[in-house]
C-alpha cells in the first residue's frame, strides 16, 4: 500500500469540473510533482486533501486512513504538513515565535495549568522551545531567529513556511508553489533544503511548481493536469517529450516539427534550468 493515494477524486463546482476522476500516490521516500496550466485543479487537489474542499466522489488515503472522514483541524495530525501560494505567517513576530506557535496543538495542558505554570506545562513549553530552536539550526535559521518576519527577503520566508510546516514532524508535506517569487539563487538553495527534508528526515514531498528547473531536477514522478484531468504521469524525461503535455500548454497539437519562436521557448523552459511554465495553479 502507497504512504498517500488519491483515488478516483472528482470536485464540481456548479457546472465547472474542478477535478475529474484523479488519481495519483505518493509512495515511501517520493517526491512527487503536480503541474498543469493555469485552472488545471492543482490547488484543488491540495484543498481536498487539507479538507478545505469536499470532493463529489472518491477517498484520499493516506497511511491506509480516509482523511474525507476527518474535520480539517484532524489532518496535521495523520502526519500531514502543508504551505500556501501566499505566505500565511505572523509576519510581526519574529522566526522563532512563527514556529513555536506552529506547535499550539502540541501544549495539552488546561488553562488553570498555564495559568499556575504547573510543572506539566513548563515541560510541555521547554520542549516546544526546543524543537524550534533545532528546526532552525537544521534550516540554517538560527542566526535570524529573534528576527521580525517582515524584515526577512522573500527566500527566507519560503523557508521559515517549510519550517513551519515541517515542525509537527509530518511524513508528508503539501509544498503550493514554493519557488513562486524566488530569485535563482534563492530557487537553488530551496532544492537542497527540499532534497535534504527527504533524504535525512524522511519526509515525503507532493509539490505544486511551475519551475520547470525545480520540478524536473527535484521530483521522482509527474503527474500533469489539465482542466481537472490527468493527462500525464511518469518521470521526467518522459514528461518532456509527452506530445499531451505540450499540447496542453502550447494549446496546439505537437506536430514534431519545432517552427519558429514559441515552441522553442517552450522546450527551453521545460528543459532549462531555470525555467517555468506559464499560468498559476
Amino acid at each position: 500500500m502507497a504512504l498517500f493515494e488519491v483515488n478516483n477524486v472528482t470536485v464540481s463546482f456548479g457546472g465547472l469540473m474542478a477535478l475529474n476522476r484523479l488519481n495519483l500516490k505518493v509512495e515511501e521516500g517520493e517526491i512527487i510533482g503536480l503541474i498543469g496550466p493555469n485552472g488545471a485543479g492543482k490547488t484543488t487537489m491540495f484543498n481536498v486533501i487539507s479538507r478545505f474542499v469536499n470532493p463529489d466522489t472518491g477517498q484520499v488515503v493516506m497511511n491506509g486512513q480516509n482523511l474525507l472522514d476527518l474535520k480539517q483541524h484532524q489532518i496535521a495530525e495523520t502526519g500531514i504538513g502543508r504551505t500556501f501560494q501566499n505566505i500565511e505567517l505572523f509576519r510581526h513576530l519574529t522566526v522563532r515565535d512563527n514556529l513555536l506557535i506552529g506547535q499550539h496543538t502540541l501544549i495539552r495542558s488546561g488553562f488553570f495549568a498555564q495559568v499556575f505554570s504547573t510543572k506539566t506545562y513548563k515541560s510541555q513549553e521547554r520542549r516546544v522551545q526546543e524543537k524550534a530552536d533545532e528546526l532552525c539550526e537544521y534550516l540554517g535559521l538560527t542566526a535570524i531567529k529573534n528576527s521580525v518576519v517582515t524584515s526577512l527577503p522573500m527566500g527566507t520566508r519560503k523557508i521559515l513556511e517549510l519550517a513551519r510546516a515541517l515542525i509537527l514532524e509530518p511524513k508528508l508535506i503539501l509544498l503550493d508553489e514554493p519557488a513562486a517569487g524566488l530569485n535563482s539563487i534563492e530557487v537553488e538553495t530551496l532544492v537542497g533544503v527540499i532534497e535534504e527534508i527527504r533524504s535525512k528526515l524522511k519526509v515525503n514531498v507532493l509539490l505544486i511548481e511551475h519551475h520547470m528547473g525545480l520540478v524536473m531536477k527535484l521530483c521522482d514522478r509527474i503527474y500533469v493536469l489539465n482542466f481537472g484531468e490527468k493527462i500525464a504521469e511518469g518521470c521526467p524525461e518522459e514528461i518532456q517529450k509527452n506530445p499531451k503535455v505540450r499540447e496542453a500548454y502550447l494549446g496546439q497539437e505537437d506536430s514534431g516539427v519545432i517552427a519558429d519562436s514559441k515552441p522553442k521557448s517552450f522546450l527551453r523552459r521545460l528543459s532549462g534550468p531555470m525555467g517555468s511554465f506559464p499560468g498559476g495553479a
